[in-house]
């Protein structure tokens, strides 16, 4: 394929990925319910600018319920909200088509140069994709590991005469991190006025941890029937501990697993290397030696 014709066709389609976006930015009017906005947990509705609100109209309704969850599981992290991630990708995505036009047209135009600048731009395009993604992964994964010793810590008080909402509460004023966080905002939610049922429905909503929302089921269902919270919380505790147990046993079993591929390809070649070279010089120089005579 000729270099100009590469051009050519990288240019063709710029300009209508340009088109479309552009295009995306002024949907077809709809009757407005209610103004654009995100939820804010406690202030409600948010207005949000023109630019950011196109954009999230834009973008299809499956797409952006997956941010949403996400900066949710990420704990709503300072900065991070649905318009400014909208925004960083269509930004970094304009920007990785501004240098690759410019690489592309730098030394003469190629196939391999169009397909890097379509890989990069993508690569950009889904990088607050991928930075969200990961801290929510990494809260929930906090989440996980400090759930077993906060429920033996609210077990433990609960069963010296404390009331369930007052173990809570000393568990995540002597606890650190996303589950003392979560504890105390489930504290602040009932302070104002909502039930313990809402609270804790409200927390399953904020969290993708299975172990996390299995205890607040049992809560529900021990608040509604009358069950006692104890008997509730050291059965939970003891099943929490007999996870953490069984996934440590776990990543110990597959760490013989993970350890074949640096074994092979790096640390045996080197042992072949220092082991044999002595030997295949060895016999180099006896051959040699043979042949001299």
């Amino acid at each position: 394929m000729a270099p100009e014709l590469v051009a050519y066709i990288a240019i063709a389609v710029t300009a209508l990925a340009i088109g479309l976006f552009v295009f995306m930015l002024f949907p077809r009017r709809r009757p407005a319910v209610e103004p654009p906005g995100e939820v804010h947990p406690t202030l409600g509705r948010v207005q949000q600018s023109s630019f950011g609100a196109s954009l999230i109209a834009a973008a299809p309704r499956g797409y952006v319920g997956w941010i949403e969850k996400q900066v949710v599981h990420a704990g709503r992290p300072a900065g991070w909200t649905l318009q400014r991630i909208v925004t960083w990708k269509i930004a970094l995505a304009l920007f990785g088509v501004a240098l690759g036009l410019i690489f592309i047209f730098s030394g003469g135009p190629n196939a391999l140069k169009v397909l890097l600048v379509l890989g990069g731009t993508t690569m950009l395009f889904f990088l607050p994709d991928v930075l969200i993604h990961s801290r929510a992964h990494d809260r929930q994964e906090a989440i996980k590991y400090s759930l077993p010793d906060t429920l033996d810590q609210m077990t433990i008080a609960v069963e010296a005469g404390l009331g369930f909402d007052a173990a809570m509460a000393k568990a995540a004023r002597n606890g650190k991190g996303p589950l003392a966080e979560e504890l105390i905002r489930v504290l602040q939610d009932m302070s104002i006025g909502r039930s313990r049922r809402d609270a804790f429905m409200e927390l399953e909503k904020r969290t993708s941890q299975e172990d996390l929302r299995r205890f607040v089921r049992a809560v529900v269902q021990a608040d509604q029937y009358g069950i006692s919270i104890g008997e509730v919380l050291r059965v939970q505790a003891g099943e929490m501990r007999l996870k953490r147990r069984q996934r440590a046993e776990e990543q110990a079993m597959k760490v013989t697993v993970k350890i074949i591929f640096p074994l092979v390809f790096c640390l045996l070649p080197v042992l072949f290397i220092v082991l044999l070279t002595p030997a295949a010089l060895n016999m180099i120089n006896t051959f040699a030696g043979i042949n001299t005579f």
